[in-house]
């Protein structure tokens, strides 16, 4: 009887032995068709969204190319891409209040230091994706360094991937007429704001008709542009509106923080602003102006257009087409005193939102779009033939192109890489050059992983953004009266809202990052 039992016994573990080893390889003849390699189940299609900046294509194209772009999503990842476009007018405005109203985006377009990255993370919009990369983007963990990965940590989680393989500058500066420069003598590069302001007043004497600068009252970057050509001082990642106040002093001190507002080289600036906009090198409507400056700028009624280095390197040969014979040149910022610092690798990143209900296959589909050549290559430039042919090497645009009916954008700068990059042919040639000029003076960017905890100063630093809305753009285009009263004024309204509180909260954070950085 004992024997009977050991025998029914040994039965049983046999049947149940024999019954698991088939559920396994029930398993994984299932995983071949529905899981990858690291067991997300694909086996539902999904429909993951990606955040992007930019006015929307009205043309049709877009839709032509995403419609070819999905159809390797879904045969490699069992999903499809939809773009939520943020429209460039008050884009900070509606970029934020999309994150904060919980909405369940996948992928998010962001950056450190012109999205306020930092900011939104701390508000608990990006996902911690820390565990997730290495199983969902496996390529891409690959590829970025653990230098680069520490840069992309919020509270020491990673909560976005950086835009680290990507050779670009977005150095800011004015691009000008060098043809028309020479006309009124200024035969040499233009690398100081005076030299700038003789060319604005060649063209009031010379050029009937023409406005020596056209610009948007919205923009107001000349503020940045005369602290980085006539201080050392190096932008923080702190947004304070539409000018950001505090600054670190140098590259060799970059973690005193000072503030250019209150030093002379404000009151000079407010100075040279108000002469300008008295001797009218602007329109007199300047600050509720909003017509399409660029578009002025290639049809000559225009002397200057303002951008950084990667729209110039197009604009270039652009002008060669729209302006036959025409000459133009780039006066950047740096060129001054070679006040130069390194783009941030989060200057172009990409998130996944909190609220993602697919937050692995929206990491597939990063994956796919940052290291999936064919792919890449749609989803940046469009389709072969329509957008773009490659000839030498080089892409140009197929005969019977027409751009507003064949134009395609994507927007997407939150992970492209030189090795898929095709060179433009669109794209002036002497960009390499001027490339090699400004790796000679380039400095290291200090701010990497400083992240700025604005807890115990939010409603300080949203009260300085408030004033500084309301008094840059005046003071900037020599709107506001007196200009040193002006910039007294500015100061009064900045201490009143909290300026001294800031500062010592944002140099005691400072004071610590120093020592993390260095170790001591």
């Amino acid at each position: 009887m004992v024997k009977m039992k050991r025998f029914l016994v040994l039965v049983m573990v046999m049947m149940l032995t024999f019954s698991l080893i088939a559920c396994s390889g029930s398993s994984e003849t299932n995983s071949s068709t529905k899981t990858n390699a690291n067991g997300d189940d694909k086996s539902k299609f999904v429909t993951i969204t990606m955040m992007v900046l930019g006015d929307k294509p009205t043309n049709g194209q877009l839709e032509k190319v995403m419609e070819e772009v999905n159809a390797k999503l879904k045969e490699k990842a069992n999903a499809k891409l939809e773009l939520k476009w943020i429209e460039w007018a008050d884009y900070m405005t509606k970029y934020n209040l999309t994150l904060a109203s919980g909405e369940p985006v996948d992928l998010i377009i962001t950056a450190t230091d012109w999205l306020d990255a930092w900011g939104n993370a701390k508000k608990g919009a990006f996902m911690d994706i820390t565990d997730l990369l290495p199983k969902y983007a496996p390529k891409t963990w690959e590829e970025v360094s653990d230098e680069n990965w520490e840069q992309t940590k919020y509270d020491g989680k990673i909560v976005m991937i950086p835009e680290d393989s990507f050779t670009q500058w977005v150095n800011h500066g004015f691009f000008y007429r060098t043809d028309w420069a020479k006309e009124f003598g200024i035969t040499e590069p233009i690398k100081d704001f005076e030299t700038l302001g003789k060319y604005f007043q060649g063209i009031k004497d010379n050029k009937p008709g023409v406005i020596p600068w056209d610009s948007p009252g919205t923009n107001v970057t000349t503020a940045w542009g005369y602290t980085t050509s006539y201080s050392d001082a190096i932008e923080l990642p702190i947004t304070t509106g539409v000018f950001p106040i505090y600054w670190g002093k140098s590259h060799e001190d970059p973690y005193t923080v000072t503030s250019p507002v209150f030093e002379d080289i404000f009151i000079d600036y407010a100075k040279m602003m108000k002469d300008w906009a008295d001797k009218g090198y602007w329109r007199d409507d300047v600050l509720n102006y909003k017509g399409d400056t660029r578009a002025l700028f290639q049809a000559g009624k225009t002397g200057a257009d303002q951008h950084h280095t990667e729209t110039f390197s197009g604009l270039r040969t652009q002008m060669d087409a729209k302006q036959p014979g025409s000459e133009i040149d780039m006066f950047a910022w740096s060129d001054t005193r070679n006040n130069l610092i390194s783009m941030s690798v989060t200057h172009g990143a990409t998130a996944v939102g909190a609220h993602s209900k697919n937050p692995e296959r929206a990491l597939m589909v990063y994956d796919l779009i940052r290291n999936d050549e064919e792919i890449y290559k749609l989803f940046n430039y469009g389709l072969e033939g329509v957008q773009y042919e490659i000839k030498d090497g080089k892409r140009v645009r197929p005969e019977g192109y027409d751009e507003t009916k064949h134009a395609f954008s994507s927007n997407f700068w939150g992970g492209r890489v030189d090795k898929f990059e095709i060179p433009s042919a669109d794209k002036w040639e002497g960009m390499p050059e001027m490339y090699a000029e400004y790796d000679k003076i380039k400095k290291p960017y200090p701010y990497g992983r400083f992240v700025f905890n604005s807890t115990p100063v939010e409603a300080e630093i949203s009260a300085l953004s408030q004033v500084t809305a309301q008094m840059v753009p005046a003071i900037a285009f020599g709107k506001a009266g007196d200009p040193e009263k002006a910039v007294k004024d500015f100061r009064k309204r900045l201490n009143a809202a909290g300026y001294e509180k800031v500062l010592k909260e944002i140099q005691k954070q400072m004071d610590e990052y120093k020592k993390l950085v260095e170790g001591n």
